[in-house]
């Protein structure tokens, strides 16, 4: 979803649940929002497909015959979460369902824009005296050889 428009700190901060972006004036901005989707237990449980499949690796015969790895799918955004590490499907579901959690939340995370800055008086003296070093080493490498 893309915003148009003149946006106001409070209509964004209600909108976007207070992080603020921009200064107290009236600004024309273009905002790239994300689909907002819930992040509750209840609300992944139902958008999510759950797979169980066996997961390899180390944790002996319990492991290599059971299917105790856990695949979440989320199937409005398409994300997939895969949790193999322990023994038990139990403890892999709960562990993928925080994964999906963090990995929607972060998708969902709104980005402030960056506002450039111009590069300090200091930093433009530096890069100036490095080309000017620069240059003299290239020169008396040409002067050396035409010797």
């Amino acid at each position: 979803m893309v915003c148009y428009g003149w946006l106001r700190n409070e209509l964004f901060h209600d909108i976007f649940g207070g992080e603020l972006a921009f200064e107290w004036h009236y600004t024309r901005e273009k905002i790239i929002v994300a689909e907002l989707y819930p992040t509750d237990r209840a609300a992944l449980e139902r958008d999510c497909d759950v797979e169980f499949f066996i997961a390899s690796g180390p944790g002996g015969q319990h492991r290599n015959k059971v299917e105790t790895g856990v695949r979440l799918v989320h199937r409005p955004s398409g994300i997939t979460v895969t949790a193999t590490e322990r023994r038990s499907q139990h403890a892999n579901r709960e562990a993928a369902f925080e994964r999906m959690e963090a990995r929607l939340l972060d998708l969902q995370r709104v980005v402030p824009p960056r506002r450039p800055t111009r590069p300090t008086a200091g930093s433009r003296l530096r890069r100036l005296e490095t080309k000017r070093r620069n240059s003299l080493l290239k020169q008396q490498r040409s002067n050396a050889t035409s010797d």
